[in-house]
C-alpha cells in the first residue's frame, strides 16, 4: 500500500523526497527573475564577452583604418614635395638652357681680340655677371679639359691621337658643358685624346 501523504504547514519544510522531473521545471519556470539557473548564468556570461570581443574587433579595425590613412596621407604628402622640387628644378634647367647661346655668344665675344678697351671690359663684366647668375642658381660648368672622358657628362665629337695624353683623355673643349646638381643641362662637346 501507499504512504499517506504528509502535510505540510506553509514555512515547514517537507521531508527530502526525490522530486518529479516535471514539477522541477515548473518550479523553475515560475521562479523569479533575480534567481536564474546556473546555465543561463553562463550563457549570458559567454554573450557578455562575444559583444565585448565584437567592440574591441570594430575598435582595432577602426584603428587600422586610421593608420593607413595616415600613412597614405604622408606617403601624398611627400610624393606631393619631391613633385614640386622636381618640377622647379626641371623648370630651372629649361630656363638656363634657353640662356646657353647667349653664354656661348659671350664666351666668343670674350676670347675674340679688338682693339676697343671699352667694349671688351663691357663684354668681360656681362659674361661675369651671368657667370655669376648661374652660379647662384646652382648651375656648374663641366670641368671637361685634361679629364678622363666619361660619357655621362662629356660628348665626344672629335678623336686625336696624341702621345703626350693618356688614353680616353679630354684634349680640347669645344663647347662648355653645364649641369644642375647631378641633372646634366648640356653635355660638354670635347675632342679626346686615343
Amino acid at each position: 500500500m501507499s504512504e499517506p501523504k504528509k502535510k505540510t504547514t506553509p514555512g515547514q519544510q517537507p521531508d527530502a523526497a526525490p522530486q518529479d522531473p516535471e514539477i522541477l521545471d515548473a518550479e523553475q519556470a515560475q521562479a523569479p527573475e533575480g534567481e536564474q539557473s546556473q546555465a543561463e548564468t553562463q550563457a549570458g556570461q559567454e554573450q557578455a564577452p562575444s559583444a565585448e570581443e565584437a567592440a574591441r574587433q570594430a575598435l582595432a579595425a577602426q584603428e587600422d583604418k586610421y593608420l593607413r590613412l595616415a600613412a597614405e596621407y604622408d606617403n601624398f604628402r611627400k610624393r606631393s614635395q619631391k613633385e614640386k622640387e622636381s618640377l622647379w628644378s626641371e623648370a630651372k634647367a629649361d630656363t638656363v638652357a634657353a640662356f646657353l647661346p647667349v653664354y656661348d655668344n659671350l664666351e666668343r665675344a670674350v676670347k675674340q681680340a679688338t682693339a676697343d678697351e671699352a667694349f671688351k671690359k663691357g663684354v668681360e663684366m656681362t659674361m661675369t655677371q651671368l657667370t655669376d647668375v648661374l652660379a647662384k642658381l646652382g648651375v656648374e660648368v663641366i670641368d671637361a679639359l685634361g679629364q678622363p672622358f666619361d660619357p655621362n657628362l662629356h660628348n665626344a665629337v672629335m678623336h686625336v691621337e696624341d702621345e703626350t695624353l693618356g688614353e680616353n683623355t679630354v684634349a680640347e673643349v669645344f663647347q662648355a658643358g653645364f649641369r644642375l646638381g647631378e641633372k646634366v643641362i648640356r653635355f660638354a662637346m670635347v675632342k679626346v685624346a686615343n
